[in-house]
C-alpha cells in the first residue's frame, strides 16, 4: 500500500527537479499556461481582438518548450555541462524567433461583421506544428545516444511512458481540484465563475508537463544509468498489452487486408480512394509504431509480426500505388493525394528498413520522418502550394483547349463541351476556390464556385464527376453561420415582446397577443429543411401579415458568403428584421441563422432560431 504514495511523492520531486534541468522548456510551458489563462479570462468576444497575438504566442511557446527539451538533452548526452546555459538560451532564442516570424509573416485576414480581423494562417500553423514534431523526434534521437544498450525503439517507448504517467497525474490533479471547486461553488459561493474550472485544467496541464520532464533521467550523468534502464524498460503489463493483444490483432488485420487486397485485384471493384488511402496510411503508421514497440520482445507472436509486417506493408502499398496512379490520372494532384504520397513514401522506406533491421535503420527511419515533415510545409513544394499549382495547370490546360481562357481572361464556351471537360473544370474550380491563402492566377475568380456565376462566366452548368468520392474536395459543404453577439440593441416603440421557443415543426404557433383590435396569433412557417422560413400573423383568424425570409437571407449570404465556413458573431442590427403591415409592425430578432449549401447538388438547408419578436399596433 505504500508503493503508490511513494511513487507519487517521487514523481513530484522529480517534477520539481526538472525546473533546474530544463528551465527554458518549463519557462515556455509556464508562459503558454499564462496565455491560455488570459484567453480564458477575456473570453469571447473580447478575446477575438487578440486572437492573432495569442495564437502566435501559443505556437511559438509550444515549439520553444519542445525545442529546449531537445537542445538540453543533446548537450547532456555529449556531457558538456558548460553547454547547458547555451542550450537553454538557444531554446528561448528559438521561441523569440518563431514568435517574430509568426507575428510578422504568419497572418491572414478574416472577414467579420465589424470589418476584417487578423488571424494566424493555416500554413503558418502547419509549419509550427511540423517544427514542433521534428523537435520531438530529434529529442527521441538524441535521447537514444550515445548510451550503451539504448536505441530509438527504447527511447521512443521512454517518451510514451513518461507521457502516459504525466497525463495520469494531470488528470488526477485536475479532477481533485475540480471536485474541491465544485464543493465550494455548491456550499459556499454559488456565484463562482465557470472559468475557475478552466484555470484548474490549465494549471494541471502545466504540472503534468513538469512531471513529464522530471520523468527523464539526467542524460549527462553516468550514475543515472540504472534509472535510465528503468525508464526504458517495458513493464510486464505493457509486454502483455503489446505482445499478446495488439500484435495478434495486427496479425489478424494483416491477413484481412491481404485478402481484401486480393479480392479487389481479382474483381476490380475498387472502393473510394479516400477509403483506400485512409486504410493504407493507418496500417502503415500504426504498423511501424508497433514494430518499434515490440523490437525486443521475444514472444512467438512478436517475432512473427516483426518478420511478416514489412513484407505485408510493401505488398499493400504497391497495390495502393496503382490506385494512386489512377486517381492522379483522373483528378490530378490534390491535398489528399499529396498527403498520401508522403505517407506512401514513408511506408515503403520504413518497410525496407525494417526488413534489414538494426539500430542504424531505426535512426534512418526517424530521419526520414523528420525530412518528410519539413518537406510537407516548404514553400513551392508543400501541401499548400504544390497541389494548387498542379490543379491550376490542369484547369488552365483544359480551359485553353476549350477556348474558354483566351489571352488571360475567361469567356463563355462557344459550343457544347464534352462531359469529361465539364466535370474536370467543375472539379478543379471547386478545389481551387476553397484553398485558403493559395496563390491563384489573376484570371481565376473564387466566385466561380457559385453555380450561377460559374454558368454565367463559363457558359455551362456545373457537372460533378460521378466517380468522385462522396466527400472528395469537389464536394464541399458550405455554410453561412451567424450568431447574435452580446452588443446592446435599443428597442423603443413596441407594445409587446414574445420569446418564441425553438420551432420543431412547420406551422408551429409562437404565441397569442391580446391587442386593442383583438387576438394576434403569430405562427412560424418552415416548409421542410430546404424551404425558406416565413412568419404569419393573423388577427382574430384573419391573415394580416405573411412574409418569408428569402430576401433577408439572400442579403445575409451576400454579406457573409457561404464560401467561407467560419462562424461569426454579428451585431443585433444584422440579426434583426422589421416587417410591416397596415395593422401592425413586427421586429424579429434572431439568435442563430444557418444556411448550409451542398455545392454538389445546389441544395440549401435553412436553420433560423428566433431570439425575440416585438409587435407594435399602428
Amino acid at each position: 500500500m505504500k508503493v503508490l504514495p511513494l511513487a507519487s511523492v517521487r514523481a513530484l520531486q522529480e517534477a520539481a527537479r526538472a525546473f533546474s534541468r530544463f528551465p527554458a522548456s518549463l519557462a515556455c510551458a509556464a508562459a503558454f499556461t499564462f496565455v491560455t489563462m488570459a484567453r480564458i479570462y477575456l473570453d469571447w468576444p473580447r478575446e477575438q481582438s487578440y486572437q492573432f497575438l495569442f495564437s502566435c504566442l501559443h505556437w511559438a511557446l509550444g515549439f520553444g518548450a519542445v525545442f529546449s527539451l531537445a537542445a538540453v538533452t543533446f548537450v547532456q548526452n555529449r556531457r558538456q555541462g558548460n553547454g547547458l546555459l547555451a542550450a537553454n538560451l538557444s531554446g528561448l532564442a528559438a521561441t523569440a524567433f518563431a514568435f517574430a516570424a509568426l507575428y510578422l509573416w504568419g497572418d491572414s485576414t478574416a472577414t467579420i461583421a465589424q470589418g476584417s480581423l487578423k488571424e494566424l494562417s493555416d500554413v503558418a500553423a502547419a509549419r509550427m506544428g511540423a517544427a514542433t514534431a521534428v523537435s520531438l523526434l530529434i529529442f527521441v534521437i538524441v535521447a537514444a545516444a550515445p548510451k550503451e544498450g539504448s536505441d530509438i525503439a527504447r527511447s521512443l517507448f521512454m517518451v510514451h511512458k513518461g507521457l502516459v504517467i504525466a497525463i495520469l497525474y494531470g488528470l488526477v490533479l485536475a479532477a481533485g481540484l475540480a471536485g474541491v471547486a465544485g464543493a465550494i461553488q455548491a456550499l459556499l459561493y454559488q456565484e463562482m465563475s465557470y472559468k475557475v474550472y478552466s484555470y484548474i485544467a490549465a494549471g494541471a496541464a502545466f504540472l503534468a508537463y513538469a512531471v513529464f520532464l522530471g520523468f527523464f533521467p539526467d542524460f549527462g550523468t553516468s550514475e543515472e544509468g540504472e534509472r535510465r534502464k528503468v525508464a526504458e524498460q517495458q513493464p510486464r503489463f505493457i509486454e502483455i498489452l503489446f505482445g499478446r493483444i495488439m500484435v495478434p490483432v495486427m496479425l489478424a488485420l494483416t491477413i484481412v487486408l491481404l485478402a481484401w487486397t486480393g479480392r479487389i485485384a481479382l474483381q476490380g471493384n475498387w472502393p473510394s480512394f479516400e477509403r483506400l488511402a485512409g486504410i493504407a496510411a493507418s496500417y502503415t503508421l500504426v504498423g511501424v509504431w508497433l514494430h518499434l514497440m515490440v523490437t525486443y520482445q521475444q514472444t512467438g507472436a512478436a517475432v512473427l509480426y516483426r518478420r511478416i509486417y514489412p513484407f505485408a506493408a510493401l505488398f499493400i502499398l504497391v497495390f495502393e500505388a496503382w490506385a494512386l496512379y489512377v486517381r492522379l490520372e483522373r483528378f490530378g494532384l490534390k491535398t489528399t493525394e499529396y498527403c498520401f504520397v508522403l505517407t506512401w513514401l514513408f511506408g515503403v522506406f520504413a518497410a525496407i528498413l525494417l526488413v534489414r533491421g538494426g539500430k542504424a535503420e531505426h535512426l534512418k527511419l526517424a530521419a526520414a520522418a523528420c525530412f518528410l515533415l519539413i518537406f510537407s510545409v516548404l514553400p513551392l513544394a508543400g501541401y499548400h502550394s504544390l497541389p494548387v499549382k498542379a490543379q491550376t495547370a490542369r484547369l488552365q490546360k483544359i480551359l485553353a483547349a476549350e477556348k474558354i481562357l483566351v489571352n488571360g481572361s475567361l469567356q463563355p464556351a462557344g459550343g457544347e463541351l464534352s462531359l469529361q471537360s465539364r466535370e474536370d473544370i467543375t472539379d478543379a474550380v471547386a478545389f481551387l476556390s476553397y484553398e485558403r491563402g493559395a496563390e491563384l492566377p489573376a484570371w481565376f475568380d473564387k466566385g466561380l464556385v457559385n453555380g450561377e456565376i460559374f454558368q454565367k462566366r463559363l457558359g455551362f452548368a456545373q457537372v460533378w464527376p460521378k466517380d468522385a468520392d462522396a466527400y472528395a474536395p469537389g464536394r464541399v459543404y458550405l455554410g453561412t453561420h451567424l450568431y447574435l453577439s452580446s452588443e446592446p440593441l435599443k428597442i423603443t416603440g413596441y407594445d409587446w415582446m414574445l420569446k418564441p421557443q425553438r420551432f420543431k415543426a412547420e406551422g408551429e404557433i409562437w404565441g397569442d397577443i391580446a391587442g386593442s383590435r383583438g387576438i394576434y396569433r403569430l405562427r412560424w412557417l418552415q416548409p421542410g429543411p430546404e424551404g425558406v422560413p416565413a412568419v404569419e400573423v393573423s388577427l382574430d383568424g384573419r391573415l394580416v401579415l405573411e412574409k418569408n425570409l428569402k430576401d433577408y437571407i439572400e442579403g445575409l449570404k451576400s454579406s457573409y458568403p457561404p464560401a467561407t465556413e467560419k462562424t461569426r458573431h454579428v451585431s443585433p442590427s444584422v440579426m434583426s428584421l422589421t416587417l410591416a403591415a397596415p395593422e401592425i409592425e413586427l421586429l424579429l430578432l434572431f439568435e442563430e441563422i444557418h444556411v448550409n449549401l451542398d455545392n454538389r447538388d445546389g441544395k440549401e438547408v435553412y436553420t433560423v432560431v428566433p431570439a425575440g419578436v416585438y409587435l407594435r399596433e399602428k
